[in-house]
């Protein structure tokens, strides 16, 4: 039977005056000098305040704690604004809203700013918004050209550099859906590694296999080394990849069996005594077979 879905904020929107919020922390000074501070008054600026502030319910002294949104706050407050669109809490339990949303992704972006420009908004008018030039906006609306649409699939959701569009670019659909789907199973979604795959991208797999590839600090020699080592870690990485989840298996279920056999005093006692190296490994193999994470570092 499907159960209803409780909705952790109240429905209307409330106007409450900044005096009467209280942030749950101070904004650091590099924070204060950031560009992303920057960008966040800017916008206010220009369009005000799209998403509104998350507060908690009043106290006996009709105060909200701010849930989320503390540089919108501070930009505000530095603006000299009085007020500020709020939605309240609905909820006793403790709730981290930050938790609970979803940040653009760089190809939604790409993606917003396309249907800004469609519907009239000027470029200038977006830029500011945006906190960037009309040069940098420019480049922002041609992300794409040149990217084969399952790669833009691959990466719809995620927050990723410019530069890593630009060194797929330079790769065929293949290739560049190839290398993509390496960054996401590595987990490096970085332009370093971006980089480092296109400089070990067989030249026939560039768009234009005519051209040399220069990278800064790369010599054609060390490129091409680049070029078959990453060949042989990527056969390698797929082949693991392949037989990973049956091997996990395979180590978890050995795993709950030996620690079996480490719960048997007698076991452990025959083992110490005629074999104590043994014992060692056996320990080991449990240890490092837990499903449980380890101690942060």
């Amino acid at each position: 039977m499907a159960e209803d879905v409780h909705i952790g904020f109240e429905r209307q929107v409330v106007s409450i005056r900044l005096t009467d919020i209280l942030p749950l922390r101070r904004l650091a000074p590099n924070v204060a000098r950031s560009k992303r501070y920057g960008r966040i008054i800017t916008s206010i600026a220009e369009v005000g305040i799209i998403e509104p502030l998350p507060v908690s319910k009043p106290n006996a002294e009709g105060k909200h704690l701010l849930l989320d949104g503390h540089l919108r706050y501070y930009a505000l407050c530095e603006r000299g604004e009085e007020s500020v669109r709020c939605v309240i809490e609905d909820d006793d339990e403790s709730f981290t809203y930050n938790k609970r949303v979803n940040r653009l992704a760089t190809v939604q972006e790409h993606y917003m700013i396309e249907r800004a420009l469609e519907r009239g908004a000027s470029a200038e008018k977006i830029a500011r918004a945006l906190g960037m030039d009309i040069r940098t906006l420019t480049k922002r609306r041609t992300m794409l050209d040149g990217i084969a649409p399952e790669v833009i699939e691959l990466l719809k959701d995620r927050t990723v550099s410019k530069a890593i569009f630009d060194a797929l670019r330079k790769m065929k659909p293949l290739r560049q859906y190839e290398a993509a789907d390496l960054m996401i199973q590595a987990g490096n979604l970085t332009t370093g590694y971006a980089k480092a795959l296109l400089a070990g991208t067989k030249q026939t797999d560039l768009v234009a296999p005519e051209k040399p590839k220069r990278l800064n600090g790369l010599s054609p020699e060390q490129m091409a080394r680049m070029e078959r080592e990453l060949e042989v870690v990527s056969r390698d990485f797929k082949a693991v990849e392949r037989t990973f989840g049956d091997d996990v298996l395979h180590l978890v279920l050995a795993s709950r069996y030996v620690g079996r056999l480490m719960a048997n005093t007698n076991v452990v006692a025959y083992l110490e005594k005629r074999h104590g190296d043994m014992l060692t490994e056996l320990r080991a193999i449990v240890l490092a077979a837990s499903l449980e994470p380890g101690p942060a570092v």
